[in-house]
Formats: structure tokens, C-alpha cells, sequence
């Protein structure tokens, strides 16, 4: 609902930027926490040298467009020139690795969460620990650096998430927020610090290979949400505003993650609730009532913005396959010359899987345009089998690509479920995949087999959800987190929940069945197609 221009003043206004996979988005709210103008900019990794990577010029570039499509939007819509603002905040895809000497040069091209070249490295990490080490997070690329002896290791001055190279950029502060720094390095929930003891251990492997420096010296400083993480500098605002009128001396929350502005974008922080986001990868967060029992490979621990323990079940794909897909059937309906939007062709054909059959029939997909480690899937191929007798037409075909965007993330879910009897009071999803409603969202139920809520508020993403941690960040009265959302973000907000049907749960699990029956086939690509590979995927 849109504020009158009266009642909007800029100085209560708070931003939010995420970089996501596809899109850097901007996102303006007013004191009442509602959306009053957005800008976007897309964008896309490439494969350089072996490894996944964004060009840091794009990254600038793209918050410079994105920031200023939402001042215009804001100044066409309220005639509001932006110059001074309460708050702003930085988020961004988790993990990775950005690494700078002393003279804070970037010393190799920025390595995404994408890249699964650190296998040796997490492998060995994780037994040290006796704690699971993603081959994503950071420490697993910078210790992996070190295995290799690659010459920059030993230049080594800070270590950063794509959140906190920006951040630090915009305020000076090597700083980051909690929830992002557990997926650099493992993170103590009681002390809301980087676990001291594992960083003795990786300091002692850093050693073993002749290297001196002090793991925690090259990490940024841990800040939870609610605390400031500095003020735009005059430097910062010109960066992110290039005309000039943006002021600094704002405040700016500590970066997150994607994975933690997800949460507060649904709501999801308080025990025993979670959230699924869904987008070119997919995750899932419950927030723990205990820590877990045992440590599985499948299975990050991460924490919510403000420190709390978190099961993370992360899948490195989820609708890129699809939309390759639909890209196809467009160019097709091009070709006859037909027009369709974007939203008019995902929203028919998704509608189209509720004829599928029972078995889909008997179609099968693996939708890894990347390495999936859940699966021991070391390099990607996008996989499409059919059996040739049975039904195949487009509402099974249709019904298969949805199975299969949620196939491995089940498989994750189960061990929780299975092994650990976690148990989840409220389930959350949020991402593009959502917006053609209840179809994706009663195949997750079925998934998942639990209650799944989409919030209105949920297709904002975590560009809002960082907004509302800056504004937080900016509130004088104490308050926790938990209760802000509640009583102030999500007192009113507007969902939808759909309850898993019996039969969906078992047609969903024999889909699954299928998907590891027939693994084997999808590992084995590598084997006969690995020329082609070694082209176009990540290096091992």
C-alpha cells in the first residue's frame, strides 16, 4: 500500500541491496516497512579459468544502476530527491572467496559459492573439526588455495564474502554479519564468535604447509543484527550514487547473507520454524531447538542474522534447468510468431503439470547444471530420460521439472527428519518459482510432506528482507529480532498455506526413489563426456 507524498520523508527512509545470482536489487521502505520504489540490474557468472566467478566492475556497476532505477522510481512517484537516509544494507550470495594483500589489491578473481574445486580441502577440514565443511565456504577455498600452492596464498591480508567487499567499500569497516560469517568459518552460537577452538586446529594446518598467518586475523569481525556495522562514508555514497546527491553518514547494518535476509524476508528465525528459498540454487533453514546429534556431509550449520543455530540443506540447483527450458518454448513460439510474457508462459505450462500422471510418465530429470555434493555429483550435466512406452506429454513433463527442482533438497530434509527427528512448526517458501500460486508450492509440500506458507510479502526477496535489517539496525529501543518481526514487520502480513496431499507425498517419494535408483547414470556422465566438461565446468 502506497504512503501518501505528505507522510514519505526521506530521512525515514532505509535501502536494501542484495546481489543475487541473476539480479542485483535495490529496494527502498518507508517507517511503516513497506516497499516504496525498487531498481534491478541483471547479471550473470561466468566461467573464467575454471572457476565461476562475476567481474567486481559488474558488481559496481550493477549497484550503481540498480540504486539509481529506485531513485528515479522514488523520485517520479513521491518527487523525493534522494541525499540522506536512515539506513542502508548490504547482502549478498554466501560463501566464496575474495582475498586481498596488505595493500587491500584483490589478489585472484573473485571464486563464487559455484565452484567445486575445493573437494580436497573440505574433505580434510571437516575430519579435523569433527564439523562439516561445504566445499562453498570460504575457508574451504582459502585452505584449498593453500593445498595447491597457489603463489598469492602467501599475500594473504583479508578474506571476504561478496556482502563484505562491498560493505567494506561503502564504510571503511571490515565487519560482517553473523549469519554470513558462518558460512566462512565455523561459528561458536553461545559466544556469537568464530568457534576459537577449530581456529587453533586450522591454524595448526595452516602451519603444516609452511604458512604463518593467523587465521583470524584475516577474517572480518562478527556483528549480529540490531548492532551497527558503520556509516557510509562520503567515499561509499559516491560509489553507490555517482551523481553526487546521496550524503554520507548513514547507518549500515553488518552484511549478511542471502540465507539470512531469506529468513527475515519470511519470518523464519524463531525455533523450530524455517524457511525454503528457491531460485538458481535452493536451501533450506530450520532454526534448531538442539544441536544436532552427529555431522552429515548434507548439512550446513549456519546461524539467523541474530546467532541462533541453523540446519542449512543446500543444493547448488534448483530452477535454472527450467528456465532453459522455457527459454526454448518461447524461441518455438517466437518462431510461429507468437508473443507470450514471461509470466503468462511459466504460469500456463506449470499449470498444465496438474493433469501429470501418478508416475509422471516414467520421465526423469536431473536438473544439475552444476556439481550437486548431496548426490556426489562432481560435475553437472542436465539430464533428460524417458522410458519410451509410457505417457509422454507436456502436464508430465511439466510435473517432472518440478520434481525435479526439489528432488535433492528432499533427500537433505529426510536426514533431518529421519536422523535427527527434527521437527518444523511453520514452513516458509519464497523465490520466483512461487509466483504462479500453489502449483510449486503444493509439490513442495508434497516434498517435503509438511505444511508449506508463501507470504505476500515473501516475493519482495531478501533485498527486503537486508532493508529491514538495516532498519533494525537502526531502531533506538531495545528489541529482539525475533519479536521486531513479529510485532512490527509480519503483524499483519497476508499467506497462504497449503497442506501436503497423501497421494502427492507418494507419488513424490517414487519420483525420488527413481532419482537414486538411477544416480549412477548421472555420475557416470563425467566419464564418457569429460573433454566437454573441462571446458565449460568447474576445475577439480
Amino acid at each position: 500500500m502506497r504512503v501518501s507524498t505528505q507522510e514519505l520523508k526521506q530521512e525515514d527512509i532505509s535501502i536494501g541491496i542484495e546481489l543475487g545470482s541473476t539480479r542485483i536489487k535495490t529496494v527502498a521502505i518507508d517507517s511503516h516497512l513497506q516497499v516504496v520504489a525498487s531498481g534491478n540490474f541483471d547479471w550473470e557468472n561466468q566461467l573464467k579459468d575454471g572457476y565461476w566467478t562475476y567481474s567486481l566492475n559488474d558488481v559496481w556497476v550493477g549497484l550503481q544502476q540498480s540504486y539509481q532505477m529506485m531513485a528515479k522510481e522514488l523520485k517520479s512517484t513521491y518527487d523525493i530527491t534522494l541525499k540522506r537516509v536512515k539506513s542502508i544494507g548490504i547482502s549478498a550470495m554466501m560463501h566464496g572467496y575474495l582475498a586481498f594483500n596488505e595493500q587491500e589489491d584483490i589478489l585472484v578473481p573473485f571464486r563464487t559459492w559455484r565452484n567445486g574445486n575445493t573437494t580436497a580441502a573440505a574433505k580434510e577440514l571437516s575430519n579435523a573439526f569433527n564439523f562439516n565443511i561445504p566445499e562453498r565456504w570460504s575457508i574451504a577455498h582459502i585452505y584449498q588455495a593453500m593445498l595447491s600452492a597457489e603463489p598469492h596464498t602467501h599475500q594473504l591480508d583479508y578474506v571476504t564474502t561478496l556482502a563484505g567487499y562491498v560493505h567494506w567499500y561503502l564504510t571503511g569497516e571490515k565487519v560482517i554479519g553473523i549469519g554470513d560469517a558462518s558460512g566462512m568459518f565455523p561459528v561458536d552460537p553461545q559466544e556469537k564468535a568464530y568457534r576459537q577452538d577449530l581456529l587453533e586446529i586450522a591454524n595448526k594446518l595452516f602451519a603444516s604447509h609452511g604458512y604463518t598467518q593467523q587465521l583470524e586475523q584475516l577474517l572480518p569481525e562478527i556483528r549480529l543484527a540490531g548492532e551497527q556495522g558503520g556509516t557510509l562514508t562520503d567515499i561509499g555514497a559516491k560509489l553507490l550514487d555517482p551523481t553526487g546527491e546521496l550524503e554520507g553518514g548513514c547507518i549500515l547494518c553488518p552484511p549478511e547473507g542471502d540465507a539470512g535476509t531469506g529468513m527475515v524476508a519470511t519470518n523464519a528465525v524463531t525455533v523450530n520454524t524455517g524457511n525454503i528459498s528457491a531460485g538458481t540454487s535452493s536451501f533450506a533453514m530450520i532454526v534448531l531447538e538442539q544441536s544436532l546429534q552427529a555431522m552429515y556431509p548434507e548439512i550446513d550449520i549456519v546461524t539467523t542474522p541474530a546467532g541462533d543455530e541453523v540446519a542449512m540443506i543446500h543444493t547448488n540447483n534448483c530452477t535454472s534447468d527450467i528456465n532453459d527450458w522455457m527459454r526454448l518454448f518461447n524461441e518455438v513460439l517466437q518462431t510461429l510468431g507468437i508473443d507470450i510474457s514471461h509470466e503468462q508462459l511459466y504460469g500456463q505450462l506449470f499449470e498444465a503439470s496438474l493433469a501429470s500422471d501418478d508416475d509422471v510418465g516414467g520421465l526423469l530429470s536431473y536438473n544439475y547444471i552444476s556439481g550437486e555434493n548431496i548426490t556426489d555429483v562432481a560435475t553437472g550435466y542436465p539430464l533428460f530420460l524417458r522410458e519410451p512406452t509410457n505417457n509422454f506429454n507436456l502436464a508430465n513433463f511439466m510435473k517432472m521439472h518440478l520434481y525435479s527442482a526439489f528432488s535433492t533438497l528432499k533427500i537433505g530434509m529426510d536426514l533431518l527428519q529421519t536422523q535427527e527427528s527434527v521437527t518444523v512448526n511453520k514452513l516458509i517458501a519464497h523465490g520466483g518459482i512461487f509466483k504462479t500460486k500453489k502449483i510449486a508450492q503444493q509439490v513442495l509440500a508434497s516434498a517435503v510432506n509438511n505444511d508449506i506458507t508463501v507470504m505476500d510479502t515473501a516475493s519482495e526477496g531478501g533485498a527486503w528482507g537486508i532493508s529491514i535489517l538495516a532498519y533494525y539496525s537502526a531502531v533506538q529501543e531495545p528489541i529482539s529480532l525475533e519479536a521486531f518481526l513479529n510485532d512490527y514487520v509480519f503483524e499483519d502480513a497476508s499467506e497462504v498455506t497449503m497442506t501436503p496431499s497423501p497421494q502427492g507425498v507418494v507419488n513424490f517419494n517414487n519420483y525420488v526413489a527413481k532419482v537414486k535408483q538411477a544416480l549412477p547414470i548421472e555420475q557416470g556422465i563425467d566419464k564418457y563426456l569429460g573433454g566437454e566438461a573441462d571446458a565449460r565446468t568447474i576445475k577439480s
